[in-house]
């Protein structure tokens, strides 16, 4: 009969009992930590990311970071992750989105056509990081969002603290779960919609969804069709968020576009390439996305069947983490795009089935690929109104934690946060503190960009390269300050 050995696993009250050891070590309350800087640091900060995007697109990114605190702490994931790299860590590593702000959560039609609510941006993701560092971005941007929506300090800081507070129970609910059963957990948003106190506002998002779903037209920033005069297809020009790269209009770039796809094609299982298969590449069109993310390089691919059945991939350019500047993190793959693709199948519970990497020999970008659906809330202003921005952010909250707990010790973070709200307001404080930094950080920036002066956005050719790259050609398309309707 074979030797029994010793098991190598800790039990979870092992892993509880470790987490909460900790606190000795990095006490809950060091989470409060926060002192002001001057603004011109984060304004350096975001300067020194401008050299690895296209020189055309800048302008937008900063027009578009300037709105307001809010929309520069979105910009700001380098800024923020600097600034977290000098703080208290419980050395608790999760695989972190690296970006977790309330606009990079949404809605999605699973395979399954079931809709769930879920983290939708990884550029920024990498393993190893601790967890506080998603969470505090998520806090922050509840503070900054609160503040900007017209609540009172005192009713910011509940928001936020029932934000926290919120991700706090559901991992320890999800501690105590199989592993299995950690993993499978769902957050189902006609679930959650029931959370909701009032009537008016669950129809109101009800309708939304149905609205998204029967009318994927209202959406600007999803590509559109349009019929060409020899009958086929192409990707509908809605400049400045979708147009076509000059040089696709002569095809010079078609066989290198095709040399990524097919590179692409290499990172799928064998069951996606069968699928894959039964589309081919019709046409491509530059997009400009998001606030983080403007200046990095972004095209829609229009795939069809040869009855005309479309599928949009988006290929999008993959730099190095923002969150390579903190302590710790996991091994990670020599190409972004797989670094990206990776973290998301690790965080969301229903993940892409298209997605996968590239290269391009001829610029030297990685990319990732994934399915461009419209089916998601892209706005959080539709959600948000009043007092729904408190229901929105404690959803993020439950659903950060169900992200993490895939990857981390669920049991160790839930012993180290405890069942008081000893870590919820230390955090809180943290995040109020935080908003105050924001606040002044965006006007900061506003100074250094003179807010008087027109800004253009330019449309890019696809032969330009980044700043500090060999330069770029000159903008083919100018669209005036007053057409920019978001």
């Amino acid at each position: 009969m074979a030797r029994q050995t010793k098991p190598l696993l800790l039990s979870r009250a092992e892993r509880y009992a470790a987490g909460k050891a900790l606190r000795s070590k990095v006490p809950r309350e060091s989470h409060a930590q926060w002192s002001l800087r001057a603004g011109s640091e984060a304004v350096s900060i975001l300067a020194e990311s401008d050299g690895s995007r296209i020189p055309e697109l800048l302008p937008i990114r900063y027009q578009r970071m300037m709105q307001n605190p809010f929309a520069f702490l979105r910009g700001a994931a380098a800024v923020m992750a600097a600034d977290l790299a000098g703080l208290p860590s419980a050395g608790l590593g999760v695989q972190a989105c690296g970006d977790c702000h309330l606009m990079n959560f949404g809605v999605f039609a699973t395979p399954e056509e079931n809709v769930h609510f879920d983290i939708n941006d990884f550029d920024e993701t990498l393993p190893g990081i601790d967890f506080t560092v998603d969470l505090k971005r998520l806090a922050a941007s509840v503070a900054v969002a609160a503040l900007n929506a017209g609540f009172s300090g005192k009713a910011a800081r509940l928001t936020v603290a029932a934000t926290v507070e919120a991700y706090r129970r559901r991992l320890r609910r999800l501690a105590k779960l199989a592993p299995i059963e950690a993993w499978q957990a769902r957050t189902e948003l006609g679930q959650e919609l029931e959370r909701l106190d009032d009537p008016a506002l669950r129809r109101h998002v009800h309708g939304l969804l149905a609205k998204a779903r029967s009318n994927p037209q209202q959406d600007d920033n999803f590509p559109h069709l349009e019929a060409t005069t020899d009958g086929s297809w192409r990707i509908e020009d809605r400049p400045p968020l979708i147009y076509h790269l000059a040089e696709e209009r002569d095809g010079t770039r078609a066989l290198q576009a095709h040399k990524v796809f097919h590179r692409y094609r290499e990172t799928l299982p064998p069951e996606r390439l069968v699928l894959v298969a039964r589309y081919e590449l019709r046409d491509l069109a530059f997009k400009v996305v998001g606030v983080g993310s403007v200046g990095t390089f972004c095209v829609v691919g229009l795939f069809m069947t040869a009855d005309d059945e479309p599928l949009f991939l988006q290929v999008k350019e993959a730099q190095v983490s923002v969150l390579t500047r903190l302590k710790g993190g996991g091994p990670v793959p020599s190409h972004q795009g797989q670094r990206v693709v990776e973290g998301q199948r690790m965080l969301q519970a229903a993940s892409d089935v298209f997605l996968g990497w590239a290269d391009d020999d001829a610029s030297g970008r990685q990319f990732y690929v994934r399915q461009l659906k419209n089916r998601r809330l892209g706005s959080i202003a539709e959600v948000v109104e009043g007092q729904a921005l408190t229901a929105y952010a404690e959803l993020c909250g439950r659903t950060l934690a169900r992200a993490h707990v895939r990857s981390g010790d669920a049991a160790a973070i839930a012993g180290y946060m405890g069942g008081s709200e000893i870590f919820d307001e230390a955090v809180t404080s943290f995040a109020m503190a935080y908003a105050t930094q924001s606040t002044q950080d965006h006007a900061a920036l506003v100074a250094a960009r003179d807010p008087g002066k027109t800004v253009e956005e330019p449309t890019v050719k696809a032969g330009a390269k980044a700043s500090g790259a060999g330069g770029a050609d000159p903008a083919t398309r100018r669209v005036t300050r007053a057409s920019r309707r978001r």
